[in-house]
């Protein structure tokens, strides 16, 4: 953060200045000098857990890394294929 940018509340112009003031101030007594602003949230998925074999899940990973994405994203196109095949989607 440079000096041209400080925190408009703090005053801070690092981030270890910004922490040292909101470690003895408290935000609900800033609320009126703030503006409102409207925020749109879309929450579009559901994180799901399943455990998995450590070779599966190390060979899993070996693929993902492969094609260059995340296991997770490769679990869930694999099983949104598979799904397909099922035609349950």
């Amino acid at each position: 953060m440079s000096a041209k940018n400080k925190s408009s509340v703090s005053k801070a112009s690092n981030y270890k200045e910004m922490g040292e003031f909101w470690d003895i101030h408290d935000a609900t007594d800033y609320l009126d000098d703030k503006k409102k602003v409207d925020v749109t949230i879309a929450i579009d998925h559901e994180i799901t857990y399943c455990a998995l074999d450590n070779q599966l899940s190390q060979l899993l990973q070996k693929v993902a890394k492969k094609h260059g994405v995340s296991s997770d994203t490769l679990v869930n196109i694999w099983l949104q294929e598979k799904l397909q095949e099922e035609k349950v989607c």
